[in-house]
């Protein structure tokens, strides 16, 4: 049986989507920048699908731009600030995305002080408050781990930071749509989100700009997206990203839950596993898995055999030998690090895909204990 549990890293591009997007290729084909009717007709298309998902977030259209990928909104978010301010101490944590911890640690080369926050062994941040100094120029705290699914108070961080006047960024490319995002409410500053997990195209992003919030450009071109972002626009890419996030719904959201506590409480009958990340404040689609005395690269490719595709890990590190520093970071030892599956589940997961797998792991796990050569005690 074919089954699909992969979809932190990617998602099914949904029907409508694709529909919505199609006109964009073949007849509506003009750019937004040009003045004739083919342009006017993108033009619109870009201004009606920046409202919705302006709207999603309770935002202004005008605070909306849009990118290539996640990680590109990342990089413009954290850069764009660090370069403006000149100089300053930057607050994230362990768990990151690499797009986030990577610009960081580029940003140390340039002279700019990064405080990587420890977390507790669900995930969720330590002493966050009490690392905040005098030349705090931005804090950078994910709103839902990709790989262990914990999904962190950034309403908490958001009014701490507006307070003492630092800007705050969050990359929400995990959790847009599958968790309620308030721009206002959360006192959210930045923040990133990505087509491409949430059944719309790869290739087209977002970023939040609060009104007010001014970022150094990091590429030079023409005056698209308010100069901030030059390039041509994606037109059909944009429109299906909306239609994504406009067909998004907490009907989908609950059904996901239940369809991800029936894969947690059917893998945790196999004996010397653990759940990580939060079993309570996690994401709807996230279950992370860690099996004692087995590998979890084996564990992948038995799986696939099977019909089933997962991660051991997030996908922009799984060509890494390294273990996972999201899971060294909530206090994992290696060799259960290296033991750990990443199933993420969408609106268009079954039960019958869910029995199916939970079967065949516990066939897969008997199958590689009883050849490994790390026995149980």
């Amino acid at each position: 049986m074919k089954t699909y549990l992969d979809n932190a890293a990617t998602t099914k591009v949904d029907s409508e989507v694709v529909k919505a997007m199609k006109p964009y290729f073949e007849e509506k084909y003009g750019n937004a920048s040009s003045l004739h009717s083919f342009g006017s007709e993108a033009k619109k298309a870009l201004e009606e699908s920046r409202k919705k998902i302006a709207d999603k977030i309770n935002a202004d259209p005008s605070e909306i731009i849009f990118v290539s990928s996640g990680t590109e909104a990342d990089n413009l978010a954290i850069t764009g600030i660090a370069k403006l301010k000149g100089k300053g101490h930057i607050i994230t944590s362990k768990i990151e995305h690499p797009a986030v911890l990577e610009t960081c640690k580029e940003l140390e080369k340039n002279g700019f002080d990064v405080t990587y926050l420890n977390v507790d062994k669900d995930g969720f941040v330590k002493d966050f408050e009490k690392s905040i100094k005098s030349n705090t120029i931005l804090v950078s705290i994910m709103h839902a781990n990709n790989e262990i699914g914990t999904v962190q108070d950034i309403e908490k961080i958001g009014k701490i930071c507006r307070s003492k006047n630092i800007i705050f960024h969050s990359d929400c490319v995990q959790s847009f749509t599958k968790e309620k995002i308030d721009v206002k409410k959360m006192s959210i500053d930045l923040a990133s989100f990505s087509s491409h997990k949430i059944h719309g195209p790869k290739g087209i992003a977002a970023l939040y700009i609060k009104e007010g919030i001014k970022l150094k450009k990091l590429m030079f071109g023409g005056h698209h997206e308010k100069s901030i972002r030059p390039g041509t626009e994606n037109i059909p890419g944009i429109v299906g990203f909306a239609k994504a996030v406009q067909i998004a719904n907490e009907n989908d959201v609950e059904r996901i839950k239940q369809m991800r506590d029936k894969l947690i409480n059917g893998l945790l009958k196999i004996p010397d596993t653990r759940l990580n990340g939060d079993k309570e404040k996690r994401l709807c689609n996230n279950i992370s898995i860690s099996f004692r005395y087995v590998e979890g690269e084996s564990m992948l490719l038995y799986l696939d055999e099977k019909g089933i595709a997962v991660s051991t890990g997030s996908a922009c590190s799984s060509q890494s030998l390294e273990p996972s520093h999201v899971l060294i970071s909530i206090g994992l030892p290696h060799e259960i690090a290296h033991g750990t599956i990443r199933y993420s589940l969408s609106k268009y997961t079954t039960e019958k895909e869910i029995e199916y797998t939970i079967k065949t792991t516990k066939e897969v796990i008997e199958r590689l204990r009883r050849i490994s050569p790390i026995k149980r005690r």
